[in-house]
């Protein structure tokens, strides 16, 4: 992940606040005596905000911040401990699935990385649908990409847009759409796949063993909730 932590926890605070008192984004701009486009920003969550902007959103809000420390990464084991007290079903919540799966059509694809692991009963967080893509594929995919009014993911601006859509051109391969963020893992070949089904539905997924093969980032976090799923027992 690129985006900052803290970043995304004003982000969350922000919208939390916010949405509490029944303000739109635009009144509490006019509150706070900024544009309802640096709210926005600022909701977004994708890079950390000026220390005096912040306060001054907050201020409006008849709040402040205070400051805090925690074990790093303390965070994912609240979220793998959070996820695995849910039922599968209220985890998939969390992400567009159907309605991407639905647009996607007949694209080739897999599901992938967390998704699948998610899939397949693992509670590890993630905030995007994470398809496999072959190369071969990418012209379709950018057409669908255009069509669902993609946009990429910016290393260099910590936000999306700015560079073409085309998985070829350089960057992660990670987009914004009208249904959803999506992440893409391109392939020669489609590795095979197992059918899980959750409710009425049939999902297309990489086997476990396989995304802890080829995914450093899902891999980490299924040994990591092992490890603590272990030292409960």
């Amino acid at each position: 992940m690129t985006e900052s932590r803290l970043a995304q926890q004003i982000a969350a605070t922000l919208r939390r606040e916010r949405t509490t008192r029944l303000l739109t984004q635009t009144a509490l701009a006019e509150l706070a005596g900024i544009s309802q486009g640096a709210v926005a920003r600022i909701e977004r969550g994708h890079r950390v905000p000026s220390i005096p902007l912040v306060e001054r959103v907050f201020a409006a809000l008849g709040l402040q911040l205070c400051v805090s420390v925690e074990r790093l990464d303390a965070h994912l084991d609240a979220q793998l401990d959070d996820l695995a007290a849910r039922p599968l079903a209220d985890r998939l919540l969390d992400l567009p699935l159907d309605r991407i799966q639905q647009r996607l059509g007949d694209l080739p694809h897999l599901l992938t990385g967390g998704t699948a692991a998610l899939l397949q009963g693992a509670p590890v967080p993630t905030d995007a649908v994470e398809i496999a893509v072959r190369w071969r594929d990418s012209t379709r995919f950018t057409d669908w990409l255009e069509a669902a009014y993609g946009q990429r993911w910016n290393e260099r601006w910590g936000d999306y847009g700015g560079l073409r859509l085309e998985p070829e051109e350089p960057g992660e391969h990670r987009w914004r759409t009208r249904y959803g963020e999506i992440r893409a893992h391109m392939c020669d070949e489609l590795p095979e796949a197992v059918e899980v089904r959750h409710g009425d539905r049939s999902y297309r997924v990489v086997p476990l063993a396989q995304v802890e093969l080829t995914d450093p980032r899902t891999a980490a976090l299924l040994t990591r909730w092992r490890a603590r799923a272990g030292a409960r027992q």
